[in-house]
């Protein structure tokens, strides 16, 4: 491929686990833009807001472009060599398991594949774990439990054929906002399709629902459990798939009859009229997916509300058939291709077992290994425990952020400092994360990356490279070939490409599979450059011919005939990257067939606890997540200028109620805390919040906030079968921090340094918008002015009401703003978006300027508000005025200003201001 030629080319989005395929248009002098791949399965040309901007991320600005050792520039060869021998005397002295990797749903599968045979193969540990514990450990557990193996049953073309869906702890709408247009679509032509939302929140997704069953924290189990009583008393069982495809059953029903009606309303914090209800439409609909996330996930009960679900669909038959099944949408791009390499510190490759003798035993053989590993390894939670008590000496990090994203963030970062040798890969040059590496490894970053990734439907797709790699940057497998071979392993890692690991990965799915195992590709264990190159999006399994026909079936026209049909690039004007699209996708277990020794589902019997947290001390309920426009801890999303507009700080959602009792606000800074510490967040008081809880983002750390990593306040409570954390049922209290002073500020320079008790951060077109909060007014505010915008030669303009506590200052570089800062006693008033737009202008005349001290456009320059629609930049006045104009519906809004027909993320907001206009209308 010709990197520095004008194209188009088929690549894969880098976010949600939901696997969008994008088209980056790259012109002759470098420009380029994206847009959904119209062809791409998995989307069909629908991108959300952040795979919208993936263009404004991808610059060099904070990038890592060389290796460093000890803060020091270094040459690779001295940085591979400092690592590899490292680990070696490490290993040396202290055993194999003194060493670990933490890695990531970053990693392309090729990465992830060779980290994995290094650590489990050569090094003899299994102390490899990934974020993805933090994501969907808790399903991988409840399939393997049910199943007998992590089997995802079902496609997304189930979403759209269902007559029921059921959303448990899934906030589709901001988190997996395409599968969530494929879903509203789907509603538009079938109005008769029913959505439940089983969520303690009313979030955006609730804008779909015909039932929200505002659950209580951790009632999932009850609520299943209490489903599995329901059918079992009204008959609504599938008697004949229970009897010739499970076992178990009488055992769990058992269990799940030991609690009534009464109790489960008591477990869950809803009424028997909503359960009836919710129970009876379950049992009449025989079309139902229930679809799961992080809500389930991410929880001390996360694998046993995985198997309270999968019981409900067993007990029905609802299980691989079109329209009917399980669900777990993942958080990460590929974080199933993680899974499928053995990725995790409890699994081996290509879905083997590491407790099994026989599997440890093919693997080894396989790979010509010297040692495998015989035991599970230390899970994310248990590793960096061992890396703070010193069991763990040497560890590498890969492509995340754990100071921010891991339980008890803060106790994470101390074993972090505290470890003898931390090597960090990453495109950065400072997270929160490498700034405590001893070795820090520039990896290639997306749209230089060369791979492939499988997203939440079991789809593998290309991610292709159509930026050259910057400075010295390498892709994270070649990093991690050139460490193996310094270790002396060259021969098992002599691999000089990617297509050739994936061969290999392949060829490994199918080694003495004979249709024992569910993952099988091995149909492309022979695939070729060309091949490799134009890979069009395929379903697993992809079984080499002569392979026993799989329980699920095959796709049409068999696995060869799909390898030919999808392999080579297309001819003409089409984009670089083949497409194809399946015919008939892949499901499992329709006819049973599981993975089990006798091939037959397990139920899993289960009798529901009631955790109860909250104590005087801390008496409200942390729920922690994520938001529309932003992702993970900000690495790529802070890089946009339109992501960074909708939300711009961290925040807590309070209750009215609540907010009442504790005489908070909204608009003011909140100190929320736990046993763990405490973070400074802006205040958003909604009744979207069930009273007695709180919510908040978890994507702010250091680099954008003061104190905004909420992940200090979670605890390292994780699920005994999945070992993932608990992270949205916490013991926390919120309290107001008194401020002496709030500020807004726009700057073209990033400040530097900040003295302020509260501040966050965002890029804004031309610079920076600062929100921030004192303690104190005591201060001089044209020099802290001059010092956060950093322009000593600036004109400055200002204004003082010191008496009222108003400050208003500017300053200007020529006929251009270097930045202004607003001072008020209360949150400051000022229109974000106006302000930051001046960055941009032009400012020649005084009055111009006396405009931005003034703090307000004229007339002529209607405010848009603050921003709603990321993807046309539209602002929640603009949509009021139209509104108020006659637009009366989403798709009103729509045709007269564009907002909601992109990425569909903000319908729900829209159709909320709507809603609003015309309460106040009726008053």
């Amino acid at each position: 491929m010709e990197i520095d030629a004008a194209r188009e080319v088929r690549t894969t989005c880098p976010y949600c686990g939901v696997g969008c395929g994008v088209l980056a248009k790259i012109t002759a002098d470098g420009q380029v833009s994206v847009r959904g791949d119209p062809d791409h399965p998995a989307n069909f040309g629908r991108l959300c807001s952040k795979g919208s901007a993936l263009a404004e991320t991808i610059d060099l600005d904070g990038r890592l472009l060389h290796p460093q050792i000890h803060d020091r520039p270094a040459g690779w060869n001295e940085a591979l060599d400092v690592v590899a021998s490292t680990f070696q005397h490490t290993i040396a002295e202290h055993g194999p398991d003194a060493v670990a990797f933490y890695v990531s749903g970053q990693l392309l599968t090729e990465d992830y594949y060779l980290a994995n045979k290094l650590m489990k193969g050569f090094i003899g540990s299994a102390n490899i774990d990934t974020n993805s514990r933090l994501c969907m450990a808790s399903s991988v557990a409840g399939h393997r439990r049910a199943f007998g193996s992590d089997t995802v049953p079902g496609t997304y073309e189930d979403l759209e054929l269902a007559d029921l869906i059921v959303l448990v702890g899934s906030n589709l709408a901001w988190c997996h906002p395409v599968l969530y247009q494929r879903i509203a679509a789907a509603r538009e032509k079938r109005p008769e399709m029913k959505i439940v939302l089983v969520d303690p929140r009313r979030t955006m997704t609730s804008d779909i629902a015909d039932m929200h069953l505002a659950i209580a924290p951790d009632g999932d189990v009850a609520l299943f459990t209490g489903l599995l009583a329901w059918l079992g008393q009204h008959n609504a069982l599938d008697r004949a798939y229970i009897t010739a495809h499970t076992s178990g059953f009488g055992q769990a029903l058992f269990a799940a009859s030991t609690l009534d009606l009464a109790g489960v309303a008591a477990a869950t914090g809803l009424s028997e009229d909503q359960l009836s209800r919710f129970y009876s439409l379950f049992a009449r609909t025989e079309k139902t997916v229930t679809v799961y996330s992080q809500g389930v996930n991410q929880s001390s009960q996360g694998t046993d509300k995985v198997n309270a679900i999968i019981n409900c669909h067993l007990a029905t038959g609802r299980i691989g058939k079109a329209g009917a099944g399980p669900f777990s949408v993942t958080g990460q791009p590929n974080a199933m291709g993680g899974r499928e390499v053995g990725g995790m510190a409890n699994m081996l490759a290509a879905h083997m077992d590491i407790e099994n003798p026989g599997h440890r035993e093919r693997v080894q053989r396989f790979w010509k290994a010297p040692a495998i590993a015989g035991e599970p390894g230390l899970k994310a939670v248990e590793m960096f425990k061992a890396v703070a008590d010193g069991r763990i000496k040497a560890l590498w990090i890969m492509a995340t952020n754990p100071v921010d994203s891991m339980p008890d963030a803060g106790a994470v970062e101390a074993a972090i400092k505290a470890c003898p040798f931390v090597v960090v890969s990453d495109v950065l040059a400072e997270t929160d994360t490498v700034r405590h590496a001893h070795v820090r490894l520039p990896a290639t970053a997306w749209g230089e990356k060369d791979g492939t990734v499988t997203n939440s439907e079991r789809r593998i797709s290309r991610q292709r490279p159509f930026l050259a790699a910057p400075g010295e940057a390498r892709p994270d497998w070649w990093i991690i070939a050139e460490v193996a071979r310094r270790m002396g392993f060259g021969e098992a890692f002599a691999h000089e490409s990617p297509v050739e690991i994936f061969a290999e990965h392949a060829a490994l799915s199918g080694f003495e599979n004979d249709g024992e195992r569910d993952f099988d590709i091995s149909a492309y264990a022979a695939i070729d450059v060309e091949d490799y190159e134009g890979l069009a999006p395929f379903h697993w399994p992809a079984p080499s011919p002569g392979t026993p026909l799989w329980p699920a079936g095959r796709p049409e026209g068999g696995a060869q005939a799909q390898l030919q049909s999808e392999g080579g690039a297309q001819a003409g004007t089409r984009p670089e990257g083949a497409t194809s699209i399946e015919r008939q996708p892949t499901r499992f277990f329709a006819d049973g067939n599981f993975y089990t020794p006798d091939r037959k589902a397990r139920f899993i019997a289960l009798r529901p606890t009631v955790e109860t947290r909250i104590t005087a001390a801390f008496p409200l309920v942390l729920n922690t997540g994520r938001i529309r426009d932003h992702w993970h801890t900000m690495t790529r999303t802070g890089k946009s200028p339109r992501l960074s507009q909708h939300i711009a700080e961290p925040f807590v959602e309070i209750n009215p109620e609540d907010a009442q009792r504790y005489g908070i606000g909204d608009a003011d800074i909140a100190r929320v805390s736990t046993p763990r510490g405490d973070v400074l967040v802006r205040v958003l008081v909604t009744t979207r919040q069930r009273p007695g809880s709180l919510f908040a983002p978890m994507h702010w750390t250091d680099q954008f906030a003061a104190r905004g990593r909420l992940d200090t306040l979670t605890a390292s409570l994780t699920d005994p079968v999945s070992g993932q954390p608990a992270l949205k049922h916490v013991a926390a209290r919120i309290e107001k921090f008194t401020a002496g002073a709030f500020g807004f500020a726009v700057t073209r320079k990033r400040p530097v340094t900040m003295a302020a008790d509260y501040w966050a951060i965002a890029r804004c077109r031309g610079g920076w918008r600062v929100e921030l909060a004192f303690a104190n007014d005591d201060i001089d505010w044209t020099a802290f002015a001059g010092s956060l915008f950093d322009a000593a030669d600036a004109e400055m303009l200002a204004y003082h009401d010191r008496e009222a506590g108003q400050h208003r200052i500017a300053a200007f570089q020529g006929e251009h703003l270097a930045g202004a800062l607003f001072i008020a006693p209360g949150p400051v008033a000022v229109s974000r978006g106006w302000a930051a737009e001046q960055l941009g202008e032009v400012h020649a005349s005084q009055r111009q300027r006396f405009r931005i001290v003034a703090g307000r456009a004229g007339a002529e320059r209607p405010d848009a508000g603050a921003t709603v629609c990321s993807c046309f930049n539209i602002g929640v006045n603009q949509i009021t005025a139209a509104v108020a104009a006659g637009c009366n519906s989403v798709e009103a809004i729509g045709a007269t200003l564009k907002a909601g027909t992109n990425c569909g993320s903000c319908r729900s907001e829209i159709r909320t201001i709507i809603q609003a206009r015309r309460v106040q209308a009726a008053e």
